[in-house]
């Protein structure tokens, strides 16, 4: 059927270009003048009309093209050149329009590949996991998109690609992210980097398709931060507690850069669930600078100065999501003025690189104190050297004690609610009388 009405349009062509040539004049002149269909497109009409519309060979030729486009969705090799050409007639035929190919085809075509694809999706997700799945209606998507491509009109392909992303994702969103041992959660249990990935671009096609995905991460995430949270208040040290979150927001980071593309909704929502656990936590401020006090410690055994900086950099990223930085100052004051004093810190430089990384991050007032307290360090370092030259030159006797004197200012030092009493030896007093008049 298709190649004998191919063959009655090329034919039709053929003669209409004939007549056409012949009564050249009568367009020129009397068609312009009398503003009516020039004699080619009075030919298309006919054709339209008397043939293609005719009977029933508008609806053979109909369901004739939707048959060959079935059999081939079945896996059937089909003549695509013959549908192809039945497109392009259809197209002509509507006359600087989409009319023709739209009503005949078109329209018809959309609505049975909706019925279609509604009782795959169906299919699919009743045999398959949530990866085949996905893999299976991308595979679909690319074979419609070339199917438009080759022997369709092209503006078919956008049309036919958003009929199979409404039936087979739109309508299954939340089924499949929530596929019991294959969803969205099994993926990140699991490390399914590149499923993930998968899933992420087939459901930025939809509207609302990342922000259901980004729910079931966040579910899963917030699950996760509070079972850390709960353990914790088991028992869980501070140093495991700070170490086991950091690791966690390693484990989300490589999903974000490897199966999210940096999405920014992806990035906003670890970043939300993250503040929300870690403020779940009253001990959290105290316990985050617990965790840089035992990396700026001497001692850390293993660590290069390059992996203390990049554990400093993360601990920085969850500083920032801590609601109670005051309480975190007051900490890292105590924590940093037992390391400044009994000499436990590993370098100088460490020290003030962190110190620079919360100037950076909350301005000078935030660290002026702190900053004061390596003064103090560096002024009392310079007092001890020229006291023991003056005692080296003066022949001042210190009674076999080893001197170390800190002077600090008190407004930048932790304070301490009363001078403990102690009595001191004569000679370490002996000796501090000798410092102080110097």
């Amino acid at each position: 059927f298709l190649q004998t009405l191919n063959q009655a349009w090329n034919d039709h062509q053929t003669s209409m270009v004939m007549i056409r040539d012949i009564l050249m004049y009568m367009d020129r002149v009397y068609v312009q003048q009398n503003d009516v269909d020039n004699v080619y497109n009075l030919g298309l009409i006919i054709f339209r009309d008397q043939v293609v519309r005719y009977g029933c060979i508008r609806d053979h030729l109909r369901e004739t093209l939707l048959n060959l486009v079935m059999r081939e969705r079945r896996g059937e090799v089909v003549d695509r050149i013959a549908i192809k050409n039945a497109s392009q007639m259809l197209m002509v035929l509507g006359i600087n329009s989409r009319s023709v190919y739209e009503e005949d085809f078109e329209r018809p075509f959309l609505h049975q590949s909706a019925e279609f694809y509604r009782m795959e999706s169906q299919k699919f997700l009743g045999e398959n996991s949530a990866s085949v799945y996905i893999k299976k209606v991308e595979a679909r998507i690319n074979e419609e998109a070339e199917r438009a491509k080759h022997y369709l009109d092209e503006s078919t392909e956008s049309r036919i690609v958003e009929v199979v992303e409404e039936e087979l994702i739109k309508k299954h969103m939340k089924t499949i992210v929530e596929m019991e041992n294959s969803g969205v959660v099994h993926m990140l249990k699991n490390q399914k980097t590149d499923d993930l990935a998968c899933m992420y671009k087939l459901f930025s096609r939809v509207h609302d398709g990342l922000k259901t995905m980004s729910d079931c991460v966040s579910q899963y995430l917030r699950e996760q931060g509070k079972a850390l949270v709960q353990e914790e208040e088991g028992g869980t040290n501070a140093i495991n507690f700070v170490q086991n979150l950091l690791d966690l927001k390693d484990r989300l980071d490589h999903f974000l850069h490897n199966s999210f593309a940096n999405d920014k909704i992806f990035k906003q929502m670890i970043a939300s669930d993250f503040e929300y656990f870690l403020n779940l936590n009253p001990k959290s401020p105290e316990y985050l600078s617990l965790f840089i006090d035992d990396k700026l410690k001497k001692g850390v055994k293993g660590m290069t100065e390059q992996e203390i900086e990049t554990v400093l950099d993360k601990t920085m990223v969850l500083f920032r999501f801590l609601q109670e930085k005051d309480v975190f100052e007051r900490y890292y004051k105590q924590h940093l003025a037992k390391r400044l004093l009994l000499n436990k810190s590993v370098s100088d430089d460490n020290e003030k690189n962190m110190i620079s990384k919360l100037k950076t991050e909350c301005g000078c007032q935030f660290t002026s104190k702190l900053e004061g307290m390596f003064k103090d360090m560096t002024v009392s370092n310079t007092i001890m050297e020229e006291f023991k030259e003056h005692v080296l030159s003066s022949g001042a006797n210190l009674h076999g004690v080893d001197l170390s004197v800190r002077v600090l200012t008190t407004g930048f030092w932790p304070t301490q609610s009363s001078t403990p009493k102690c009595s001191i030896p004569s000679a370490p007093r002996n000796a501090f009388e000798a410092f102080r008049r110097f």
